[in-house]
């Protein structure tokens, strides 16, 4: 699994999302996901709608996922995005 393989995945599933994956060995990701569907959700929901997006990948190929979930004007208000 590549970062841009994870990217692809959850701009599949958050179609409008900015999306920022890195990796060091491609089973541990970093992302950071901006998304205005992410607005007036709690983390826990937000983490849901990526892993969603991610589907059976997460513990398989995807051993771990640390994630950034931002609304646009959360990213815009802490210079993210």
């Amino acid at each position: 699994m590549t970062p841009e393989r994870v990217t692809e995945l959850i701009r599949t599933g958050l179609p409008d999302a900015i999306v920022r994956v890195e990796s060091d060995d491609n089973t541990h990701f970093a992302t950071e996901v901006v998304s205005p569907q992410f607005a007036g959700l709690r983390p826990i929901a937000r983490h849901q709608l990526i892993y969603k997006a991610l589907g059976a990948l997460m513990g398989r190929e995807i051993h771990a996922l640390s994630i950034n979930a931002l609304t646009p004007e959360e990213a815009a208000s802490s210079g993210k995005s």
